[in-house]
């Protein structure tokens, strides 16, 4: 393996069509495509300043590096990504990859990252600025994830979240297969015309959460007094611990409460029309 140790490089593609390649305290200053077309990449203490640097890359390793603000669209179309302890100031970063891991990476523009990638892994991740976060992403493993960003994960199949606090509007629409345990999701329209979604013991906030679902599940769960007219047109099995603001029009199945504020049931509520709406 070739090392390249305290050099600078500019300009479009310095590095192009490299293989087996070992960079510390190297600098990519403003410039084009620095590692495109590489494979058996290590970055450490990196700085990357020009647009597309890792481009059609296969087997890569970031440590403790950082990606500048010129550093946009750093991440697309490569293969079997591990990065940690790395800072992200780019948006659009990571689109059409297979294999990510993310650990303490922080992301301060993440708008329009993670879109159309297969197989990822985050953990104790901070996300900022985080519009639609995720989508047509599929296979998703997360821990520890702290997003601000409105219109996250729509799209998504197969996603698996733990101990995460999201505070996102228009999470999880039109998402397959998503389980959520122990975490916070806050903002307004949770979830519509998603498919088989499980929330566990997480906490909702905003308005019309849960609404237009098939195979909705909600375990020990708690609502936000913000959290009115839930479950419009879902076929929904729920328990939740406290009281729900108000319950609309719910399509199909169960609902065990504390207590409702309002259950709102008119004429306009979809067949079969037979949701249990309980008290313990």
């Amino acid at each position: 393996m070739e090392h390249i140790i305290n050099q600078e490089f500019g300009g479009e593609r310095p590095l192009y069509c490299q293989h087996d390649l070992y960079l510390e305290g190297v600098t990519v200053h403003a410039g084009e495509s620095a590692l495109k077309e590489t494979s058996g990449i290590t970055a450490v203490r990196c700085t990357f300043e020009g647009k597309y640097p890792f481009w059609i890359c296969d087997g890569f390793t970031i440590r403790d590096c950082l990606f500048t603000e010129g550093a946009r669209a750093a991440l697309w179309y490569s293969r079997n990504l591990d990065m940690r302890d790395t800072r992200i100031e780019a948006p659009k970063m990571f689109r059409e990859m297979d294999g990510i891991v993310l650990r303490h990476v922080q992301l301060s523009n993440a708008q329009e990252t993670l879109w159309s990638c297969r197989n990822v892994d985050i953990e104790d991740v901070s996300a900022d600025h985080g519009d639609y976060f995720l989508m047509h992403s599929s296979d998703i493993k997360v821990r520890n994830l702290r997003l601000n960003g409105n219109y996250s994960f729509q799209w998504c199949r197969n996603v698996e979240i733990h101990d995460s606090i999201l505070n996102t509007k228009d999470a999880f629409w039109e998402t397959d297969n998503a389980t959520v345990y122990d975490s916070e999701i806050n903002g307004e329209y949770l979830g519509w015309h998603s498919r088989n979604l499980k929330l566990v013991r997480c906490h909702i906030t905003g308005t019309q959460p849960l609404c237009y679902i098939d195979g909705l599940i909600l375990e020990d769960c708690t609502f936000g007094a913000d959290a009115d007219r839930a479950f419009e047109y879902s076929s929904v099995h729920a328990t939740v611990n406290g009281t729900i603001t108000s319950v609309k029009n719910p399509r199909t199945g169960s609902i065990l409460a504390d207590g409702y504020g309002e259950i709102i049931l008119d004429e306009n509520c979809k067949a079969p029309g037979d949701c249990d709406i309980l008290t313990r």
